[in-house]
Formats: C-alpha cells, structure tokens, sequence
C-alpha cells in the first residue's frame, strides 16, 4: 500500500535483489547488519509511504538517543520485505497490512517470522472522490453510480474511460479487479509513487478538479485535502480471497508489525521496545505531516514528537 528522507544501505539494498518468492531458500543465512547477536545494530524495513516512515522514525530516535542502538534502514516493498525479514536481512517490518499468504508460509511454516503485536493503527484502504465534488453530485459516493461520471473523471492517461488514479505500482490493490469485475468504464491509472499521487491530487484541488482516486488511512493528506469515500459492495470475510474476482470493498485492518524469530529471541531490549511500539492514528498523521507537508526528514519530525510526547514513549522502554 505508500519522499523520502531514508538512508539505504547500499550492501543490504544488493542484498535485498536477491529475495523474492523464486528465489533459493536463504533462511538460514545470517544478516551482516542485523543485531540479532547483541551487536548493538538494528535493520528496520520501510514501507515506501508516509505512515511508514513516520513508525520507522520514532523507532529509529529512540532507539538511538534512548537505548543506544545503531539502526539501519532498508526501503523494500511491501512483499519482498517477508523474505527479507524471514532471512534476517532486517529485523522488523513496523506496519503490515494484511499478506496471508507469507504470514502462513513464514510465521505458520517455516516459524522464521513472529508477530510482534499491533501497531495501534487501524487501516483502510479504499475509493475516494473530493468532497467538494461529492457535494455537488451527492450519488457519486455509490458505486453504482460511478459511469454516470466517466466522462468528467477521464484523463489524457485514462484512454477515453474515467480514471481512477493510483499510487505505486508495487502496492497490494484489487483496483484493476474490482474495475473488471464490477464492469465500470475505468481505467487504473498509476502515479508511480506515493509523493506522486499526492502531487496529482493536490493540483486538482487546487483547481478544483473531480478526480478518483485509491486511496487509504490514516494519511494526513486528509486533512489538507478532504476526501468522500465511494461506497463499493459490503466487505464481507473472504469475499477478497480469490484476487482475480474480487467485488467487494476493502476491510478495515488492524495493523501490525512482525519480527525475525531470531531477533524476537535474542535482540535485548531492542526487540522488547519494538514489541511494545504501540501509538495512535493522530500520532501517526502528526509525524507523517511533519515529514510530507513540513518537509522535514524522518529523524527531525520524530524528535518534535518524542519531545512532547514523553507519557507515551517511556512506557515503550519499560
């Protein structure tokens, strides 16, 4: 599922190409920067959106100017993160939304993932109009009333169909799906990234543009630009099982965050702090806006916090 102020290792980054679903088994080959062992280092992976970095920031600040730790990022996406988690490439994956299918092959499995408790983030990702287009054309929020507005939302990128904009490629979507199967005359459209897509929705509010768009919460862009989101068919357990016939809305996921079994057992206190990393979704937004809006990095935004934060974070360290 999502600017960057993250500093990638080179030697983990070449690392990281060899993972993915066909490659070898290399399970049991040790990290040479993860600090299962007590060496005093910690490798957290970091989603590419926002919400991401902002976990990955204050974790990172504390961990450092707290416990003493030396923590090295590695930007991955969503899928190739499990393997390199399950490898020990990196110690800790901060907010998952949802991979059944590697939670059963490495938690289930293989056992060379743990969770490592909520986040205490709920996510949700789904189909959203601007509200000042919803107020003026109110149906537009139901689903089935989305063709009626085809022409209005086409783009030169759309290829004669209303579009519906996306961010990053690699993200996890039914959008394509849910397009085919619902039978509307859409075409998904990718921005390419996250800050991407923000850039895209922010000119057409700026000109007070319709668009549709993919999108999810918690993201502080809402409260720059207020979005409705379209009512797709109910959620119901399973629906989503199948990729390939997927019409059905997306759930509302507790996140979560997940450790190398290795380091879950042997990481000190660096893992105990991680476990009980647990925050709020105005947290989350206030960090991300910080970065996204107020550009600054990572670390800077999550010493702003943590400075006046302090009830919260201390009972990470106990």
């Amino acid at each position: 599922m999502r600017l960057r102020t993250i500093s990638v290792t080179a030697g983990v980054s070449a690392l990281l190409l060899l993972t993915g679903c066909g490659a070898a088994d290399m399970t049991k080959q040790a990290s040479p920067f993860a600090g299962a062992q007590g060496a005093g280092t910690v490798t957290l992976s970091v989603q590419s959106w926002v919400g991401a970095q902002a976990n990955v920031g204050v974790a990172q600040y504390l961990l450092e100017h707290e416990l003493g730790y030396r923590v090295d990022t590695v930007q991955v996406d969503e899928v190739p993160a499990w393997d390199a988690l399950s490898q020990g490439r990196v110690d800790a994956i901060l907010e998952d939304w949802g991979h059944p299918d590697q939670e059963k092959r490495y938690v289930e499995d293989k056992k060379t993932i743990v969770p490592g408790g909520g986040l205490g983030v709920t996510g949700h990702i789904g189909w959203y109009v601007p509200t000042y287009f919803a107020r003026q054309h109110p149906d537009v929020t139901d689903w089935k009333n989305l063709d009626e507005y085809a022409g209005q939302l086409r783009t030169a990128e759309s290829g004669g169909k209303g579009q519906l904009l996306d961010g990053s490629p690699s993200y996890v979507t039914n959008d394509k799906a849910l397009v085919g199967n619902l039978k509307l005359n859409y075409q998904v459209v990718f921005a390419g990234s996250e800050a991407a897509q923000i850039t895209q929705m922010k000119q057409f509010a700026k000109e007070k543009k319709p668009f549709l768009t993919y999108w999810y919460s918690p993201q502080w862009l809402f409260q720059k630009v207020p979005m409705t989101e379209v009512r797709l068919p109910a959620y119901k357990e399973g629906c989503d099982a199948d990729a390939a016939k997927v019409a059905c809305a997306y759930p509302h996921t507790p996140l979560q965050k997940y450790l190398n079994t290795d380091f879950a057992k042997n990481g000190g206190k660096a893992a105990a702090f991680l476990k009980k990393f647990k925050w709020t979704t105005e947290d989350q937004n206030d960090v991300s806006l910080m970065i996204a809006n107020d550009k600054l990095s990572a670390q800077e935004a999550a010493k702003k916090w943590v400075d006046s934060h302090a009830s919260t974070w201390r009972a990470w360290l106990s």
